[in-house]
């Protein structure tokens, strides 16, 4: 019965339902890191602020498959925010 309710929370939880498209710029590598993210925009601001700031000495996020991103702060070139856009579910006709 526990684990029903405890599933049910975490279908229900709001943050699930959106996503945000973070980019990281890393030097010294040929591409950029991109993932789409579970976390809000201002948590990820505040992790890379803390990391820019040297309060971390890794940038850390996590995706929305629950999969960790570790960047050292001192080699971030830049770090590029999405709009918060909202996960589709299902088939769409029109792609």
């Amino acid at each position: 019965m526990w684990a029903r309710r405890a599933h049910f929370a975490h279908n229900t939880d709001p943050r699930r339902d959106i996503a945000v498209e973070v980019k990281i710029g890393v030097q010294h590598a040929p591409r950029e890191i991109v993932l789409e993210s579970a976390q809000t925009a201002e948590e990820v601001e505040s992790s890379v602020t803390e990391a820019l700031a040297g309060k971390a000495k890794l940038l850390s996020l996590t995706d929305e498959h629950g999969r960790k991103v570790l960047v050292p702060a001192d080699r971030i070139a830049y770090v590029e925010l999405g709009e918060p856009t909202t996960r589709r579910v299902g088939f769409n006709a029109a792609l």
